[in-house]
């Protein structure tokens, strides 16, 4: 087969698509998307709640307004099949490029169960919410800190649906300023505003960056998190015993005490206790005031955390990116194109050069610390590989469970290609069954797993799972190095 090559390597973020500087979309304060994929970013309700910025404390009190409209709903019984579906079903704003989706920018968006759980919260748990008076205020995110509560992740969908007017606006305005005409286009998008009179989400037309049919939105780095947001379940739990000892009614605090200690012993193991820290959180719903209102005491951590994280988030998904691509991929054979398997090979294997013998192995670590999450390796690989007339399909189901990548040319060239950390305490389970089940679900028998390696000990695992499995010396499994002991024991000897 003839390949077919690309030396002029096409853009991936929002600056080089719209040709615009990176230093103006950072001096307006914007994140740089990557327009083939979502980055793992959401906007964080407590940095508007607690900014310096009064457009963004407006926009927190125009979300708490919206809930305590639910709930008033939710009360009178005003929620039919009817409203449910105005009021609480929302699709995924999947024009930021921010969240949790794996393969591209389409999540599953904001359905029923959503909807339900919601409701349930403020008719039963939450029917006081919006008039707390041992925090400082109300907070969407109280939603979510029950076990009946609603998902992280539908959170960030729900916020970022009940801001959408403002992403819009600030988009606009950044599109006018900085964008051709030809780079922009007039469209209209639903449910922008709240009309609370009419009880009815109104439209509007905004003038947005476009590109490959669809509209672009921009998001303030300032509102943005990774991971957690600053008020989480997880958090609470963590800090159960101090949240205990911050109730100030006396009577309180022993029934509290005595609820929790009556479900434990000395045996009792990390996980059982957070469940019983659950179970008397959710018997005593005012220790959820106790712990926002410690959280707002500390607000300035917030900030500081998640300046920190979206730092670290810009360099891992971006600038290491960037570098990557630029210094050591472009106008190479990582860009060349034949058949599916062939190239996922040639890309697996050009990228194992690039990391042990350019340089390419320091854009896997942040502050000196290698990539942690194999779900990080996965993104960053996705981001090289948008330069390829393949079908690139990320985590993939076929009924039988994910695979990281599907690289197809219609259904009869078609390969799996799997990243994995080496310490990875799954890796000989996986290699062991997951590849036979994916490929006879996939109707293929190509198959290329990739092991990234950050020590010494960590490539002595490997080899022996391997030698274990009687899977040495194969073409489909390729070993990489990562690590950096490695490299400055070779500088070094090519000094001396």
């Amino acid at each position: 087969m003839t390949e077919d090559r690309h030396d002029a390597v096409p853009s991936v973020y929002f600056t080089d698509v719209f040709e615009v500087s990176p230093h103006v979309l950072d001096e307006y304060g914007a994140f740089n998307i990557a327009l083939v994929n979502d980055l793992p970013l959401f906007v964080d309700p407590f940095l508007l709640f607690d900014s310096d910025n009064e457009t963004y404390r407006r926009l927190h009190d125009e979300i708490i307004n919206y809930l305590c409209f639910l709930r008033d709903r939710a009360v009178a019984d005003d929620l039919t099949s009817g409203t449910i579906s105005h009021w609480l079903l929302f699709k995924e704003v999947k024009q930021n490029w921010l969240g949790f989706s794996k393969s591209g920018n389409s999540g599953t968006g904001l359905g029923n169960d959503f909807a339900k759980s919601l409701a349930w919260n403020l008719v039963s748990v939450f029917k006081e919410f919006g008039n707390e008076t041992i925090s400082a205020g109300s907070h969407i995110e109280k939603l979510g800190l029950l076990s009946g509560g609603v998902g992280r992740d539908h959170l960030s969908d729900f916020t970022t649906n009940l801001i959408k007017g403002f992403l819009l606006d600030y988009t606009q305005t950044f599109a006018l300023a900085h964008l051709r005409a030809n780079q922009r286009m007039r469209v209209h998008v639903e449910r922008v505003k709240f009309d609370y009179e009419s009880r009815r989400w109104k439209s509007g037309y905004f003038e947005l960056p476009y590109v490959s049919g669809d509209y672009v939105l921009l998001t303030p780095k300032g509102i943005l998190t990774r991971d957690e947001a600053w008020i989480n379940q997880g958090d609470l739990l963590d800090r159960f015993t101090e949240v205990c000892m911050a109730v100030s009614d006396d009577a309180l605090r022993a029934q509290v005490n005595d609820h929790f200690y009556a479900q434990i012993t000395k045996r009792t193991k990390e996980k059982e206790r957070r469940g019983a820290a659950l179970r008397t959180i959710e018997k005593f719903h005012e220790l959820l005031d106790y712990y926002i209102r410690r959280k707002e005491q500390h607000a300035s951590d917030a900030h500081r955390q998640s300046d920190a994280k979206v730092r670290e988030t810009e360099q891992q998904f971006v600038d290491n990116i960037k570098a990557l691509v630029n210094e050591h991929l472009a106008g190479g054979e990582f860009y060349s194109f034949g058949a599916s398997y062939t190239e996922s090979l040639k890309r697996v294997h050009y990228l194992k050069q690039v990391i042990e013998d350019k340089g390419g192995h320091r854009l896997f670590y942040i502050k000196d610390k290698p990539v942690q999450r194999e779900s990080d390796l996965h993104i960053m690989f996705r981001l090289t590989w948008f330069d390829t007339n393949l079908d690139v399909n990320a985590e993939v189901n076929n009924g039988r469970g994910p695979v990281d990548y599907k690289v197809s040319r219609g259904k009869r060239d078609a390969s799996l290609v799997e990243f994995n950390l080496a310490k990875n305490t799954s890796l000989e389970k996986n290699l062991q069954h997951q590849v036979k089940i994916y490929e006879k679900a996939s109707d293929t028998t190509a198959s290329i797993k990739a092991i990234l390696y950050f020590s010494e000990s960590e490539r002595l695992r490997v080899l022996n799972i391997l030698k274990k499995l009687k899977l040495e010396d194969r073409e489909d499994i390729v070993l990489i190095d990562a690590s950096l002991d490695t490299k400055v024991s070779a500088s070094k000897a090519d000094e001396s």
